[in-house]
């Protein structure tokens, strides 16, 4: 039987590790912590990612990561993209091909997630998995879409051979620029989604914020290097669509509070998962402004969290924009 590696026992991480095994592959889930890897499998439960969830018995879970690579088919790195290059510092190296599964641009060097990877393990074979997925849906067997993002045929067709089942449709894309611009964009624009509505800005504010967020993510793909139409897709368009919409996405709740006046240092400290769009929103920014492309949207929402602006004079510097054709 085939074996997959997921590195990061976050909510996504075991996730995926869960739909492995129901897709009759077999899985190991490493967790950094020898303690939280220990309690995951002796209650057969993520108590503190995905509660009320039971994990598959064949799932191993451990944190040993040679124990947990040893044999996989592919490798799933699942961990935030801000600690992208310290977990692959500790990591044994891998021989088979890799997933990153995160969304965001790094803060220090404005890079991708596979621009980190190529950084720190050069000739890597490896790809995005990104889509309009919330973890818990897709650990509970709920139908669910997402795209396998990578120049290498055979790694698209490994990862769609080993992870696809009757509830979880994966696709295959060559472009994995313009997956990874669509997974970090949507993230800052569902925080500006969120704050229109928790501002009581109303739901026609937020459909126009999103549409020309929409616009954003699709210029700053096409900027470097990506294609129009992957904008348009589950990486881009669909992943927007949920993220901004969706009850369970992080980062419009983060906005949500943000509208309603709460301080971003107390939204941050009452959550245990990431809300990638806080670091992602500057490096966002200035990765498009190196490549010459305005990001009014998500500048915006980069100067609403350090402080330099207030939702209102946000509000009011968008509207005031010069007019012109869509």
């Amino acid at each position: 039987m085939a074996r997959i590696a997921v590195i990061g026992a976050g909510a996504w991480g075991t996730a995926l590790a869960v739909q492995a095994v129901r897709a009759g592959t077999e899985a190991a889930l490493w967790a950094r912590d020898p303690a939280r890897a220990a309690a995951i499998a002796a209650a057969q439960e993520n108590a503190r990612y995905l509660p009320g969830i039971p994990l598959p018995a064949a799932l191993q879970v451990t944190a040993d990561a040679e124990a947990a690579l040893a044999g996989a088919a592919l490798a799933l790195l699942v961990v935030p993209v801000q600690g992208m290059r310290a977990t692959l510092a500790a990591l044994p190296a891998i021989a088979a091909p890799l997933l990153v599964c995160a969304k965001g641009v790094e803060r220090d060097t404005h890079r991708l997630p596979l621009e980190i990877l190529a950084e720190a393990w050069p000739g890597a074979v490896a790809g995005v998995l990104t889509g309009p997925n919330f973890a818990h849906e897709v650990a509970r067997g709920l139908p669910a879409a997402a795209v396998v993002a990578a120049t290498d045929p055979g790694l698209r067709a490994t990862a769609l051979a080993l992870l696809s089942g009757p509830v979880f449709r994966l696709y295959g894309n060559d472009d994995a620029i313009g997956a990874q611009v669509g997974g970090a964009a949507k993230n800052v624009i569902a925080i500006a989604a969120g704050a229109v509505i928790g501002a009581g800005l109303g739901e026609n504010a937020r459909a126009a914020l999103v549409t020309r967020g929409l616009a954003e993510l699709a210029r700053l793909t096409l900027a470097l290097g990506g294609r129009a139409e992957t904008a348009s897709g589950l990486s881009g368009l669909g992943d927007l669509m949920l993220t901004t919409a969706g009850v369970g996405s992080r980062n419009m709740s983060l906005g949500l509070a943000l509208g309603r006046g709460e301080r971003l240092s107390d939204v941050l400290a009452a959550r245990a998962g990431v809300t990638e769009g806080v670091a992602t929103a500057p490096a966002l920014v200035a990765r498009a402004r190196a490549a010459g492309v305005e990001l009014p949207i998500c500048e915006a929402v980069a100067e609403l969290l350090q402080g330099d602006l207030t939702l209102a004079e946000a509000i009011a510097r968008l509207m005031a924009r010069p007019l012109r054709d869509e």
